[in-house]
């Protein structure tokens, strides 16, 4: 999965990016709470991790931007405020879970894996995912635009379902070689490359609006904008 730790302790942060990379998540690190917004905002994470007490904007104030710019991903909030109001305070601004300093990172591991296993589990109620005028229908398996029936192959079609999941958001190669390919490295081929030229022909036929857009030096966003 596509971490963001947002931690100004320079320590803290190096233990735990360790620890997150070796369970083998991407790990984007910001030190600054004005920048770790920004990144949270702008690039496509399965999860963050917040520290609380953060230079240039606070911790809760982060996650309150967040929910306010309807950015539901979930958030881990970290702080040495371990009392009852402070967890109360925190898990109203819109953060998913709240872990009190010190704390031992395999509980913050333990954390990650049940917070991103609820939202999978959420997800699944989700059977019908659509970006325009395309549609699939995940428990039928089906996939049409307009009125046209599209064929996909059992990989097209795991490939379209990501790029779906994260409509609107940017999808960096790293996120598409794990969450379609399930490789945890760069295999430097153009993979890739193909099979989005493949489900590009099929999706977007002479005269129709083009759906995956190449976000140059970034990755494909899936809109119908």
């Amino acid at each position: 999965m596509r971490l963001l730790l947002i931690e100004d302790d320079a320590e803290q942060a190096r233990f735990a990016l360790k620890a997150l990379r070796e369970a083998g998540h991407v790990v984007d690190h910001a030190a600054d709470g004005r920048e770790g917004l920004y990144l949270a905002l702008s690039e496509g994470y399965d999860l963050c991790v917040v520290d609380r007490m953060l230079p240039g904007m606070d911790g809760l104030a982060i996650v309150a931007a967040m929910r306010a710019a309807e950015k539901r991903t979930p958030v881990i909030i970290l702080s040495a405020l371990g009392q009852v109001d402070d967890r109360v305070r925190g898990l109203k601004a819109g953060g998913d879970d709240y872990l009190v300093k010190p704390y031992a990172l395999a509980e913050l591991l333990a954390r990650i894996e049940a917070l991103l296993r609820r939202v999978r589990d959420d997800g699944q109620t989700d059977t019908r995912l659509q970006v325009g005028d395309l549609e699939m229908d995940r428990l039928a398996r089906t996939v049409h635009r307009g009125n046209r029936t599209v064929d996909l192959k059992p990989l097209e079609y795991r490939l379209l379902e990501y790029l779906m999941q994260h409509a609107g958001q940017v999808v960096t190669r790293t996120m598409l070689l794990e969450g379609v390919w399930d490789y945890h490295f760069d295999p430097q081929t153009n993979v890739i490359d193909v099979h989005i030229s493949r489900l590009r022909a099929k999706l977007e036929l002479s005269g129709e609006m083009p759906l995956i857009h190449t976000v140059r030096g970034a990755g494909y966003r899936i809109s119908a904008a």
